[in-house]
């Protein structure tokens, strides 16, 4: 039986922001009013020790990027048992701009996916189509999904795999505002891709109550309009997340 859950998740993405600590640790109190609602604050790498001491019950801290190795000769990049042994417990894993940008492949992104599911982090597995595919039909984007999930979690059932341990996000990356081609996307598209990849990940991975976010431009004027299916089980919020009146907003259209 599939499991809906009451609480939704709200993943806020800080990306490559904000520019010092204190304006990091002011952003992330000012998150502090919502330790009622389950919130993951996704900050940069150098800032996660210095907000640790400041998490609540309900506000976690997560990572937005992680390496597939332990330790070795990799220089500039983070293991996934550095951020366990840190006390995060999230890890944002392909990213659309790390796709984008950094040429990550779904080959890279499996094997981080694999890594940090081992050491015991959550985590946030993002997906999407981009507008080329988008254009060609919902079919089109859903074997997109269909391929991405598949090759990015490739051999996951050879982990011993907590149900909460793994979170996907459907991210279209045409809904994105950053892009200068994108488009709105409709809750009721949302609702019905996000529904296509829990029955894959129930029929494929017998993954039954894994949550599946949405993350295409979230902000305080269309949360609710997703959020109010039961089938998404939370968001993923980028640029918004980094303006405190947006944030209040938002946690009070969960609340």
């Amino acid at each position: 039986m599939v499991k809906y859950y009451m609480n939704k998740l709200t993943v806020f993405n800080w990306k490559n922001n904000p520019n010092s600590l204190e304006e990091a640790k002011s952003l992330f109190n000012s998150i502090k009013e919502a330790n009622d609602l389950e919130i993951v604050v996704a900050a940069p790498f150098i800032y996660l020790s210095a907000l640790k001491s400041e998490e609540l019950k309900n506000l976690k801290l997560g990572a937005q990027n992680v390496f597939w190795e332990n330790q070795g000769v990799y220089t500039g990049e983070i293991s996934p048992i550095m951020l366990k042994n840190l006390g995060v417990e999230y890890v944002i894993v392909g990213h659309s701009e790390r796709r984008k940008y950094l040429n990550e492949t779904d080959e890279m992104i499996n094997k981080k996916v694999l890594a940090a599911l081992k050491v015991g982090l959550k985590v946030v597995l993002c997906i999407g189509e981009d507008l080329a595919i988008r254009k060609r039909g919902p079919k089109a984007a859903k074997n997109c999904i269909k391929n991405q999930l598949e090759k990015d979690l490739n051999g996951i059932e050879n982990c011993k795999l907590k149900i909460e341990n793994l979170i996907v996000a459907y991210e279209p990356v045409w809904a994105i505002s950053t892009n200068k081609d994108s488009r709105p996307d409709t809750p009721e598209n949302a609702l019905e891709m996000i529904k296509f990849i829990k029955e894959l990940l129930i029929t494929k991975y017998k993954l039954q109550n894994t949550r599946v976010l949405y993350g295409g431009s979230v902000d305080s004027k269309n949360t609710k309009n997703f959020l109010k299916y039961k089938e998404i089980d939370g968001a993923l919020v980028g640029g918004a997340s980094l303006k405190k009146d947006e944030v209040k907003k938002i946690i009070n259209s969960l609340k």
